[in-house]
């Protein structure tokens, strides 16, 4: 593969090493920026779904892909936008994700029918992979490696205040002027953003010279849609004949892409990179941390409107508490694993999001509120030590020259987890309550009767338990990592060297 050191003005790309602290805090502000509005995003929209559908004249169906169109997107084009970054700068194309992002927020804002907004969201989908595939590269080629968990801690603060901001801008948006803003407030916040990442942000890393992988983004990208588009269509009409070939079919298709990509001279993902154990290990606890833990969210969300009867923005106020123990502890949590390795954080991490989980099981029909907050704070303080040290891990254990595709790989397995786990707390409710219930309450445009309220409680309990074992296997991978190696092992331009004790 031949690399390429393309110069930023005046030279070639400084190493992180290199870059001066003022740099650093510079470029974690913009993409800390970046992070947020994307935060903002994910539950301001959950907030206006019932308005939506009003006002649009839209189904019930309709409005769940409001939401799966968005992260349908970002799982299949995580990778392969990466392997952009790799190939095109990284920095350029986090700044195109701003472009697409805001320009689809406009859109959506714009829409006139439920059709259309999902559409627009698709286009949303296409900036915040830009955006989310190129943050965590820009890190690891900015900031040393003795400082990226730190680092990756305060990139996590802008996803916990981005997450409160979108409750709490949602909830005025929505009750006092219209669900529209939702989406064009998105636009001045996206163009400052660009104004300021453009003075701010330079590609500093090598960039790779080679084709493009078309045929492998076909077999991938089909094969990921096809099995996502499945599991959702489950959770609506059930297990059917169609559902059992479009399954069979992306299998398949994800067959072909590995069976390409080993024998591809230019191949979009180097499987070469699953050598090294702690990156395996990582982006495969990633995938069934996301598989455990958004399936609680959107279980515990669907419980606090169906069956406590809370509007979308009350039953999103109660998890607040959550998201801000995470921005505090988060930049914490980095701190540690910069200085004792990566392991006993991440391995923390899940336990105490486990315990959360746990805590959740014990709810009833009749339950105090505040023990919805407690469980919350529980599993915010184990989200903050999981997401800045396995993201520390990932980079770790890659090549300079594949930070991208590394945290592509990264973010596209989270993303399986997250729709995989959404159609998963849909289908546990489904199989307790009937569907268009369980839609229902998750839109927040429902109470459950008190018969169907006791009903959904106990499949919720068997889904939360089925959650712990995912999170149970995240914390095994975890563990896989072995001895974890000092911050200082890797040379500067990236090449790995096992660390004593045979790690990677």
């Amino acid at each position: 593969m031949k690399v390429a050191d393309r110069p930023r003005a005046g030279g070639v790309p400084a190493a992180a090493d290199e870059t001066s602290p003022r740099q650093q805090s510079l470029v974690l502000a913009v993409l800390l920026l970046g992070v947020s509005i994307a935060a903002v995003d994910t539950t301001i929209v959950v907030l206006g779904l019932p308005v939506m559908m009003a006002d649009l004249h839209a189904d019930i169906v309709s409005m769940v892909w409001v939401i799966m169109a968005y992260l349908l997107v970002l799982t299949m084009l995580s990778t392969q936008v990466g392997r952009f970054g790799d190939m095109f700068g990284r920095v350029r194309m986090y700044q195109l994700g701003f472009v697409v992002f805001t320009a689809g927020s406009l859109l959506c804002g714009l829409a006139a029918s439920g059709p259309q907004l999902i559409a627009f969201r698709v286009l949303q989908g296409v900036g915040g992979a830009l955006l989310t595939a190129n943050s965590g590269a820009i890190v690891a080629d900015n900031v040393p490696r003795a400082r990226r968990g730190r680092a990756y801690g305060i990139i996590g603060i802008g996803w916990s205040i981005g997450a409160v901001l979108g409750i709490l801008l949602g909830g005025v948006l929505i009750t006092f002027i219209n669900w529209r803003y939702i989406f064009f407030i998105n636009v001045p916040i996206g163009i400052v953003a660009l104004a300021i990442g453009y003075r701010v942000l330079r590609d500093r890393s090598a960039r790779t010279v080679q084709r493009i992988d078309w045929v492998g983004m076909v077999f991938l990208g089909g094969g990921l849609y096809l099995i996502l588009l499945a599991l959702t269509n489950m959770t609506g009409a059930g297990w059917t004949a169609a559902t059992g070939v479009e399954i069979a079919t992306g299998v398949v298709l994800i067959g072909a892409f590995a069976a390409w990509e080993r024998a591809a001279a230019a191949p979009m993902l180097d499987l070469t990179l699953f050598q090294y154990r702690v990156l395996t290990a990582s982006v495969f606890a990633a995938l069934f941390q996301a598989l455990g833990s958004f399936a609680v969210m959107f279980l515990v969300i669907m419980y606090l409107q169906g069956v406590r009867g809370l509007s979308p923005f009350y039953a999103s106020l109660l998890l607040v508490p959550g998201y801000l123990i995470g921005a505090v502890l988060g930049p914490w949590a980095g701190r540690i694993a910069d200085r004792r390795g990566s392991r006993l954080p991440v391995a923390l991490g899940l336990a105490v999001q486990a315990v959360g989980v746990l805590l959740y099981t014990t709810l009833v029909v009749d339950s105090p509120l505040w023990f919805v907050v407690v469980a919350s704070v529980v599993n915010g303080a184990g989200n903050a030590f999981f997401f800045p040290s396995n993201n520390s891990a990932v980079v770790a254990h890659t090549p300079a020259r594949a930070f991208g595709v590394a945290n592509g790989l990264l973010r596209t397995l989270s993303n399986i987890g997250m729709v995989g786990s959404f159609a998963v707390a849909l289908l546990m409710a489904a199989s307790a309550i009937p569907r268009q219930a369980a839609f229902a309450i998750f839109l927040g445009v429902s109470r459950l009767t008190p018969a169907l309220a006791g009903a959904f409680v106990k499949g919720m309990h068997a889904a939360l338990l089925a959650s712990i074992s995912l999170i149970a296997i995240a914390l095994a991978l975890s563990l896989l990592q072995g001895r974890a190696p000092a911050p200082a092992t890797g040379d500067r331009e990236g090449r790995w060297e096992p660390a004593p004790g045979g790690e990677g």
